[in-house]
C-alpha cells in the first residue's frame, strides 16, 4: 500500500499543518517509506511470540494513593490567559 498525495494532505489538515507543495511531495515520499517498512514487518513469523502490553516487565507503575494538599485555586489560575477567578475560560470547540 502506498500513500497518495491526497492522503498526506488529509493527514496534514488533521494535524493543522500548512505544508507547501514541495513539503507535501517530500512528506508523501517519507511517509510512504514508513508505511512500506511497517508492511515489511508483516512478513515476520510471529507464531511463537506471545502478545505483550509492554516491552519490559512492569509492575506497580502507579504512585501510592496518598492524601496531600492540592494547589490553591489562585495559584492554579495565576498563569491562565483567561479565567473568571473560579475556572479556566477556553474557546468552545464543539460544533466545528
Amino acid at each position: 500500500m502506498s500513500l497518495t498525495r491526497e492522503e498526506v494532505e488529509k493527514v496534514s489538515l488533521l494535524g493543522r499543518l500548512q505544508l507547501t507543495s514541495a513539503e507535501l511531495d517530500l512528506m508523501t515520499a517519507q511517509m510512504g517509506q514508513i508505511v512500506a517498512y511497517v508492511e515489511s514487518l508483516a512478513e515476520l513469523n510471529t507464531a511463537d511470540v506471545e502478545p505483550m502490553a509492554h516491552a519490559l516487565d512492569v509492575s506497580n507503575v502507579f504512585a501510592s494513593d496518598e492524601l496531600r494538599p492540592s494547589l490553591e485555586r489562585a495559584a492554579a489560575l495565576a498563569n491562565a490567559p483567561h479565567h473568571d477567578r473560579e475556572f479556566y475560560l477556553v474557546p468552545a470547540v464543539l460544533g466545528e
